[in-house]
């Protein structure tokens, strides 16, 4: 009998943990289930379509039907999953014409991922307000550009931030609202965020952190909110105030979730209940330095784990290690990195560290077109071990994330990265990387303490 394998979700997780299931076992029943009208398509590049970088929705979909055909996956779409029985080993789907049906799995793996997640504003059920996950809001969003002049976004996280530069280039006058004294909290130190506030405030963003929005204002259409006692217009309001994992599903089903309140799982992605996986925004993970449970809800992350849980319920191994957390992204023309843990998150963990921020060019100081560079190291104090780093250039930073990603990974001391060997030509780069000339700073700050 092949081995029946059902997944919940079909985005990045879902796709991910097909293929990677459908890789180890040949002949498996492998059937996946999305409440949504379309598959298997990148939410990453949502901001970037509403901005006009990519020319429609549809180009982000990875995997088109054509893709479960030829891998034989028996994909659902408007199909969501109300019920797991983990004795019986059934799911019950309800279907978009109302209609139900029981499917049985040998093994599960539930990547639901997550929803946004709405603070209760007064007034946030009025017509303009927004939320952006899916196609279908990225599509009103686009329609409600075409006959608006201004926008408030609430949130400046990466996806604010990136929502909020798409409005700029499409003309509208754009206010972000956000609750913390700094914009990307969980990525930047605020010495780091101030920086990039500086940028995008140039480019005639305007920003107002440490303030909430106290009311979205409007009859039954919005026209501005109030934050922080001040009036603030707007056609458009779209709250990005971070996501919350999909775990309802798993919880009735008795599944347990760990301390963050995601799903729990272990090192091969499974959860509390035999046989069942789980894998993306939907789950918790472990920080590779803290090795504390943390929410990682990244779409390297979800593909990652996915990978594992797909490789493990079609009878394989593989194990999931952790996370660092490495994101970047590009805001107007400067590019944001970081990876590992900020002063901040380090400081909350109980790890003591010293840190250095460093300035120097992308390329040879007198090549044309070379770009300024910001490097900040973060290092535990007593092993002098690189914790955490973060980056804004005009260039060149997610390769850069990249290294310090290995970095961190292998333990190196901010010693051993100041002696690391670089490349060097004038177009690409300068005789002495920032990244390095940051560790050597570091040191010589060492030495005086």
């Amino acid at each position: 009998m092949p081995k029946k394998i059902l997944i919940i979700g079909a985005h990045a997780a879902g796709c991910d943990a097909a293929a990677a299931a459908r890789l180890i076992d040949r002949k498996a029943e492998i059937t996946m289930l999305t409440n949504e009208r379309y598959a298997g398509y990148s939410r990453c590049g949502l901001p970037f379509v509403l901005g006009g970088h990519i020319k429609s929705f549809q180009d982000l979909i990875v995997f088109p039907p054509s893709y479960f055909k030829m891998m034989k996956i028996d994909l659902k779409l408007e199909a969501t999953a109300t019920n797991i029985d983990t004795n019986a080993k059934t799911v019950e789907v309800q279907y978009k014409d109302g209609s139900t049906e029981n499917l049985s799995y040998d093994s599960l793996i539930i990547a639901t991922g997550a929803k946004p997640f709405v603070p209760p504003i007064k007034g946030r059920d009025k017509q303009g307000v927004y939320v952006l996950r899916t196609i279908e809001d990225g599509e009103k969003i686009e329609q409600a550009i075409k006959n608006s002049k201004s926008a408030v976004i609430v949130g400046a996280g990466l996806i604010g931030l990136e929502l909020a530069v798409a409005f700029v280039e499409r003309g509208l006058k754009t206010t972000v609202v956000e609750l913390l004294p700094q914009v990307l909290p969980a990525m930047l130190d605020k010495d780091m965020a101030n920086l990039v506030q500086r940028e995008l405030e140039k480019k005639g963003l305007n920003i107002i952190t440490g303030c909430a929005v106290d009311e979205i204002l409007g009859e039954e259409k919005v026209n501005g909110v109030i934050a922080g006692g001040q009036q603030v217009p707007a056609d458009i309001v779209v709250v990005a105030t971070g996501v919350r994992g999909n775990i309802e599903l798993a919880q009735k089903a008795g599944i347990a979730t760990g301390e963050t309140r995601l799903i729990k799982v272990n090192m091969r992605m499974e959860t509390s209940v035999k046989d069942v996986y789980a894998c993306g925004d939907c789950v918790e993970s472990i920080h590779l330095i803290t090795k504390r449970p943390t929410v990682c809800q990244l779409g390297t992350t979800a593909v990652r784990q996915a990978k594992v849980a797909g490789t493990n319920a079609a009878g394989g191994y593989a194990i999931f290690p952790g996370v660092l957390g490495a994101a970047v992204t590009r805001l107007f023309d400067t590019e944001i990195g970081a990876v590992g843990l900020t002063e901040f998150s380090a400081q909350r963990a109980g790890i003591e560290t010293v840190s250095v921020t460093f300035s120097g060019k992308t390329r040879a100081q007198y090549y044309p077109g070379a770009l300024p560079i910001r490097v900040k190291l973060i290092a535990e104090k007593e092993t002098e071990k690189l914790v955490g780093a973060q980056i804004i250039a005009g260039e060149g930073v997610a390769q850069r994330i990249n290294a310090l990603s290995f970095a961190i990974l292998k333990e190196m001391t901010i010693r051993e990265l100041a002696k690391a060997e670089t490349c060097y030509a004038p177009p690409v780069a300068e005789t002495w990387d920032p990244m390095v000339l940051a560790a050597q700073t570091l040191i010589r700050r060492l030495k005086r303490k």
